[in-house]
């Protein structure tokens, strides 16, 4: 199933299902993804069957599918190919999982704009997979990992290379900025998804392809990444977790987004999200 958070014109924001190019209300599900997880496979059977009134997707305006989520953290240079291109342009590589957080005020919806920052030319983009939680969990084994999983969505890691790297070497603040997190278009659910790590990703800027990989090269899989996590804390339902990105990023030849730029971001079974970068003050 694919769940979107959906808006109309003179109505908040609402859950449905997609269904070819319509997307149908779900008024059983609520209007909180993120509190819709602990009782879906509950509810599941009712959400598959509804078939209330329903909308055309050209019609509605498609929110973050998770507006709230008490984490949003990421995994850096887990892609073979992208940790070459780091090491060329001076970053080192970890021999261990590196984790950071990006504060969830980033977030934004499949299709908003993401806002350069005055502060900074460095703008960068990295196409994801990420992973949605459905259940409270701690200690979870590399084996049981995929119990613990909801589904997933396509995610473009904004970066602020400048600030990663040297104002904020910890990453937090050079990953966080308002608008730098565009997730969607909907969340699909783990069901739909034979393999996560089997996926070609691709990313477009202006229509000219930066990145196209497969979720295969991950050098730590979306599994012992949840053991890892849930080794120091509890992940809650509705926590993302973004699980690296391909070679291809703008870094390596200092190629930054500029303002009028348009950023499409899709990853097979998942759908893609589409992004046009604005300077500060005119979004």
């Amino acid at each position: 199933m694919k769940i979107a958070r959906f808006r109309t014109p003179g109505t908040p924001a609402r859950l449905g299902k997609v269904v070819g190019d319509r997307v149908v209300e779900l008024p059983a599900a609520g209007d909180s993804l993120r509190d819709l997880l602990p009782r879906l496979a509950q509810l599941r059977p009712a959400l598959e069957a509804a078939d209330g009134p329903g909308h055309r997707l050209a019609d509605v305006v498609l929110e973050a599918p998770i507006d709230n989520p008490q984490k949003y953290l990421a995994i850096g240079m887990n892609y073979r190919a992208h940790a070459e291109e780091a090491r060329a342009a001076g970053i080192p590589v970890p021999v261990n999982q590196l984790w950071f957080n990006k504060q969830v005020s980033c977030l934004v919806g499949p299709y908003d704009d993401i806002v350069k920052p005055a502060v900074s030319d460095q703008l960068d983009y990295e196409i994801e997979l990420a992973v949605v939680i459905g259940a409270r969990c701690r200690h979870v084994t590399a084996e049981n990992a995929r119990s613990v999983v909801a589904g997933y969505l396509v995610a473009n890691d904004v970066s602020v290379r400048d600030w990663l790297m040297a104002r904020s070497p910890t990453f937090t603040l050079g990953k966080s900025f308002d608008t730098h997190g565009p997730i969607g278009p909907w969340l699909t659910t783990d069901d739909e998804i034979d393999d996560p790590h089997g996926l070609t990703m691709r990313l477009t800027v202006n229509g000219e392809e930066r990145q196209h990989w497969t979720t295969g090269d991950m050098i730590h899989d979306i599994w012992s990444q949840i053991a890892e996590l849930t080794t120091v804390m509890t992940l809650m339902p509705g926590d993302i977790l973004a699980t690296g990105t391909p070679s291809g990023i703008g870094a390596p030849t200092r190629t930054w987004l500029r303002p009028g730029d348009v950023v499409r971001a899709e990853i097979d079974g998942l759908g893609a999200i589409e992004n046009r970068v604005v300077a500060a003050g005119a979004s």
